[in-house]
């Protein structure tokens, strides 16, 4: 075992889990069709290894504080283009989300599609490929890149695979994100045309953020990248696109979507936003809590109103992700606030998407999304009433469970920054637990007046096999949350702090970008540029 952690430790282990789904996507379109069954187990075991691989990342006891697994190669001299890549402890929790999630959206599927199953598996895979690209790449093209490729398999799957409106919901998810993504990619241009101006024409994230822009700059571009990340989370009002795209998916695509498309506008606001324009990020920040807060509430009431079972898991996520928009720009003298928000990403991931897994199981017998359809399971599904409680109890945020660990960070960072906000944040705790908690009693303790829930089958081997993980991922993080904070939080402690001086004055940089690297090297070693950290 030690020699396989020893290779594994030399092995270019970042590139290995970013193309082995792609590899993988390749081999099934050689396949014929008609194998159907070769290609969903096929693609199932790529993603199973590619999960097993990721979890060598956690190999060596590293306390990813600075960026680790490095790998940097000249790509496109001509512009400054660099395959660069690597995981600190912002990013690490979200990768290793990525693979696990990808074989359980997989295995979920096995019954659910039945029409082009080899091109559906195939997106499935390249889906896995372009997220974790996103989560580790450190340079800025590359970046886009993945972000971009992201929208391709998502928009097929809910366009092809979806329900109901299901064109309408695919096109309107696509243009949000493009025109967020469009000037999101002008001001990477502007960044590189600023570094280029400095003698360096570059888009490596590591170099941009230690020769930062003028603060008039840093606010122009702040509002750029701030676009395209808030529609991404999404943030109000930039969130309409979401109700449609995730009720239209197939339960796999609405799996991804919630659990890792979203956290890359938050993993966004972190990495990028946070330290390449520290100036612009902190005179934000009121406001984009303000925004945050009304998330909050705001989502909380329409989930309130809904009817539809999966509209109003999906809506939820307005509200989730309104408390890790809260956390991130919560400065304060901590970076507890910022902590919160990193584990909440990987909470609401876990949580929403075990909810939009268990909504998949009963549509798939019920062929109906509507609430009143249902009413009585406790008694025909005990099974899966025990996994839904438990889902639902860490969606609200009950202690034991994950979701209180992230929530809790959160409003202690908020009330640090604005007792006024985290006290309304708080308010929406409460209606978070009342829209649950009424959903939950209507479904499983309601009357059974339709026949056709008393003929319900409870979860097979195969539901219980994707199920069960995740049910013990809630009750691990909610337990011992302290090896996920602990990687988490030495990262985010040096991207703050770095903010934070910055940002306050309290270390004068040069307006032309000569002394920035000085400056954050009194905050934080400089990073290794190649190999592993």
């Amino acid at each position: 075992m030690d020699v396989l952690v020893q290779m594994m430790a030399n092995a270019p282990l970042l590139s290995i889990i970013i193309f082995l789904p792609l590899a993988g996507a390749i081999i099934i379109t050689l396949m014929s069709p008609a194998r159907t069954h070769t290609i969903k187990w096929f693609a199932f075991w790529v993603s199973v290894v590619t999960f097993g691989i990721s979890l060598f990342l956690l190999a060596g006891g590293g306390s990813f504080e600075h960026f680790s697994h490095v790998e940097q190669y000249t790509w496109l001299p001509q512009i400054g283009v660099s395959y660069h890549i690597g995981v600190d402890g912002i990013s690490l929790w979200l990768v290793l989300l990525t693979t696990l999630l990808l074989p359980v959206s997989i295995l979920s599927s096995f019954s659910a599609i039945t029409k082009r199953e080899k091109e559906y598996y195939i997106l499935l895979l390249l889906m896995g490929f372009a997220l974790a690209g996103t989560f580790v790449a450190l340079d800025l093209f590359l970046f886009f890149l993945f972000w971009e490729a992201v929208l391709i398999p998502m928009y097929l799957l809910i366009g092809i695979w979806g329900s109901g409106r299901r064109i309408y919901a695919a096109t309107k998810f696509v243009l949000y994100t493009v025109v967020g993504s469009f000037f999101m990619l002008l001001a990477i241009i502007g960044l590189y045309v600023y570094a280029d101006s400095l003698g360096h024409a570059t888009f490596d994230f590591i170099w941009l953020r230690s020769h930062l822009a003028p603060p008039e700059l840093q606010t122009w571009f702040f509002l750029a990248f701030f676009l395209a990340f808030a529609i991404k989370v999404p943030l109000f009002p930039f969130h309409t696109w979401l109700a449609d795209a995730h009720t239209e998916a197939p339960t796999a695509g609405s799996v991804l979507l919630a659990a890792l498309l979203l956290k890359m506008g938050g993993y966004g606001f972190i990495r990028f936003c946070l330290t390449l324009f520290p100036e612009a990020s902190v005179s934000a920040a009121p406001w984009v809590m303000a925004l945050a807060v009304i998330s909050i509430i705001y989502g909380a009431l329409v989930c309130a109103a809904q009817t539809d079972f999966k509209r109003l898991i999906a809506l939820s996520s307005v509200a989730h992700m309104g408390f890790v928009m809260l956390g991130i720009f919560s400065f304060a003298n901590t970076s507890i606030g910022q902590v919160g928000a990193t584990i909440q990403m990987v909470n609401h991931g876990v949580t929403t998407g075990a909810l939009f897994l268990l909504v998949g199981v009963v549509y798939e017998r019920r062929h109906t999304r509507e609430i009143a359809q249902y009413g009585g399971l406790a008694a025909v599904m005990p099974q899966y009433y025990n996994v839904f409680l438990i889902t639902m109890l860490a969606s609200v945020g009950l202690p034991a469970l994950n979701g209180f660990v992230g929530e809790f960070l959160i409003l202690l960072g908020a009330f640090r920054a604005d007792w006024a906000l985290g006290g309304l944040a708080t308010f929406g705790v409460v209606l978070a637990a009342i829209y649950l908690l009424t959903m939950f009693r209507k479904v499983f303790h309601g009357e059974c007046t339709n026949p056709e829930n008393r003929k319900l089958l409870d979860l097979n081997a195969r539901e219980l096999g994707y199920l069960v993980p995740l049910v013990l991922l809630m009750l691990w993080i909610g337990l011992y949350p302290k090896p996920y904070l602990g990687a988490i939080k030495p990262a985010v402690d040096n991207t703050v702090k770095s903010v934070m001086r910055i940002a306050t004055g309290s270390i004068s940089y040069a307006r032309s970008g000569e002394k920035a690297a000085a400056v954050l090297a009194q905050v934080q070693p400089a990073e290794p540029t190649g190999g592993d950290a």
